[in-house]
Parts: structure tokens; C-alpha cells; sequence
């Protein structure tokens, strides 16, 4: 069992708890995407989701596959998501 999930938020969360709900659905959907791929190595590099205003942010720990960031694009777009394309990828090492 993997215990160390990436950080979810969402801009509004406390007047908007449904957001959370959503980014939460999305990190599914894209997991799911990442298994049925065989892709060991992804959750590993995930640090944070955030909703900002309808543009997911994925914040990884080092740099993704281009297949990587897709997921995340696949589930945005998805009816569990936001419908649109607005994924931005951010790097951020460990620790800071």
C-alpha cells in the first residue's frame, strides 16, 4: 500500500468543498490511467494538485514523462473534472 499521496487543494475550498471532491476524482481518474499503463514509477513523482480557479496545477518532484502529463490532461478534461484542457505542470524539488 502506498501511503505518500500528493497534497490536494483548491482555490475557495473553504467556501467551495466540492472542488476538493473534484481534484480528488481527477488524481483517481489519472492514477487509474498510470496503472492500467504499467507505470510504476509516477505516483512517486507527484507532490501537489491544486485547483486554481478552474486550471489544474500538478506540482511534481522531478520532471514527468510526456505520457506523465497527459494523464492529468485526460482527467481534467473528463466529465469528473473541470471539462477543459487548463493543466499547468510545475517542478518542485523535495523539501522546498
Amino acid at each position: 500500500m502506498y501511503l505518500d499521496h500528493p497534497k490536494i487543494s483548491a482555490t475557495n475550498s473553504n467556501t467551495e468543498p466540492d472542488r476538493i471532491e473534484r481534484v480528488n476524482r481527477v488524481y483517481g481518474y489519472a492514477l487509474a490511467l498510470a496503472d492500467s499503463a504499467g507505470d510504476s514509477a509516477f505516483l512517486g513523482k507527484l507532490a501537489h494538485l491544486h485547483d486554481h480557479k478552474g486550471t489544474l496545477i500538478v506540482v511534481w518532484f522531478e520532471e514527468p514523462g510526456p505520457e506523465q502529463k497527459v494523464y492529468f490532461v485526460k482527467a481534467w478534461h473528463s466529465k469528473i473534472g473541470d471539462e477543459s484542457t487548463q493543466v499547468e505542470h510545475r517542478i518542485e524539488a523535495p523539501g522546498t
